[in-house]
């Protein structure tokens, strides 16, 4: 069994606390604790201390994966690719195609930036560590199970639970992917919803930091699960409203407040929630240069169209072919405006978007309705090139062709 810690690390003692980077924030220098723990200790040798997940070898992986053959490429981000592989239903030990379960093998690339920084950099190793010792920990149908890892020298591989249908970016963007019905996606909100309010609520409470469609994974039958927790931060404590943080995140989808004072709050999370529930009723991306310069921003350029019905049926998805019932479309508006408010405190809790998404499903489409949403063929929408097909289920791209703008984290090393 080779170590699950690269070499670079070693001389650390399991009461070691990686030094917390400083970041800037706003001009004014603070620390930045690690993610999802304030600082996360980093054992010698051997395992992350996971007991529910199975530390591989290299080798283990490499066979799971057919020696990660180009075939069973799933997707390919800034961190590396994304390998479909076989594993023993019981033990998770390698297996062979078709027999036992089927993993998703996410593995780093160390000759590339992203990938060389995170396996390499003490700050980024911490990261990963936060998301191995994240998941190990939470169980819940809405989040993404961790199967195991694998860390050796410079190879970083997390293996998860395969989703069959993707993300939920996929189908609501990339080109020649079957079209979502409106229950379909009242059913991925409602279960993405049930996730953020589970972090929410947890002991001790976990802010996910960064809610978007990339990250909202499908099964076979589209139960919605969160994935990718290294940017999951613990909560507020002591009374506090708010942590103060380094900005790091995805453009589009960060709060306002985040984005201009570093502060983050827990309904930070519920105003991404927002932006991803416009994306799906309107099928258009959160920030797309292709639009007319002011349509670029989704948000900016639709927020005053939500609360007027008949503008507000001219944004909807034309994908759905006016299959939705108007008054669950209407309250979905009135969702995502309420999850949009600039202050925080004016924002529901997650909780309170579950009932709320549960209350939309229960509407159904009247007969009639097809026939008078037929009429709404107008608008600035209904034009298809402004939906944009995404080449990589991992990597958010602008529809011009260039990667979406990330919060790149301020720091200085």
């Amino acid at each position: 069994m080779g170590n699950c810690f690269p070499k670079p690390v070693n001389n650390f003692s399991s009461t070691n606390k990686v030094p917390s980077p400083t970041v800037y924030v706003n001009d004014e220098k603070k620390k930045e604790p690690m993610t999802i723990e304030e600082q996360v200790p980093l054992p010698p040798t051997g395992r992350i201390v996971t007991p529910n997940l199975k530390c591989y070898t290299f080798p283990e992986l490499r066979s799971a994966t057919r020696n990660f053959r180009p075939d069973t490429v799933l997707g390919e981000g800034g961190f590396g690719r994304v390998f479909k592989g076989w594993v023993d239903g019981e033990t998770y030990a390698p297996s062979k195609v078709g027999i036992g379960i089927a993993v998703a093998v996410k593995k780093s690339n160390p000759d590339s930036p992203q990938g060389l920084k995170e396996c390499n950099d003490l700050y980024g190793s911490s990261i990963l560590v936060a998301e191995v010792q994240f998941l190990g920990k939470f169980s819940h149908p809405n989040l993404v199970k961790l199967v195991g890892y694998c860390w050796e020298d410079r190879e970083f591989l997390l293996v998860y639970e395969y989703m069959q249908k993707g993300s939920l970016e996929n189908h609501l963007f990339k080109k020649g992917v079957e079209p979502l019905t409106w229950s379909t996606r009242v059913k991925i909100a409602t279960g993405a919803a049930q996730g953020l309010a589970f972090l929410h609520t947890t002991e001790k409470t976990v802010i996910y930091r960064d809610f978007k469609s990339a990250n909202i994974l499908l099964d076979g039958d589209f139960n919605a699960k969160l994935s990718d927790f290294g940017l999951a931060k613990l909560g507020p404590a002591n009374g506090e409203s708010h942590v103060s943080t380094g900005v790091v995140g995805t453009y589009g989808y960060a709060a306002p407040e985040y984005i201009a004072t570093g502060h983050l709050y827990v309904k930070s999370d519920v105003y991404g929630f927002g932006v991803v529930l416009l994306e799906m009723i309107t099928g258009l991306r959160v920030h797309d240069t292709n639009r007319p310069g002011s349509q670029h921003n989704l948000v900016e350029w639709t927020r005053s169209m939500l609360p007027d019905k008949r503008k507000l049926r001219k944004i909807i998805d034309p994908r759905l072919e006016n299959d939705y019932p108007s008054k669950g479309v209407t309250k979905a508006a009135e969702l995502i405006l309420s999850c949009l408010e600039a202050d925080p405190k004016s924002r529901p809790s997650m909780e309170e978007v579950v009932v709320s998404l549960q209350a939309i499903g229960e509407i159904k489409t009247k007969p009639k309705e097809t026939k008078v949403h037929a009429t709404q063929t107008t608008g600035p929408h209904r034009d298809r090139h402004y939906h944009s097909a995404r080449q990589s289920p991992l990597v958010v791209k602008q529809a011009g062709g260039g990667r979406a703008n990330q919060l790149s984290p301020m720091r200085s090393y």
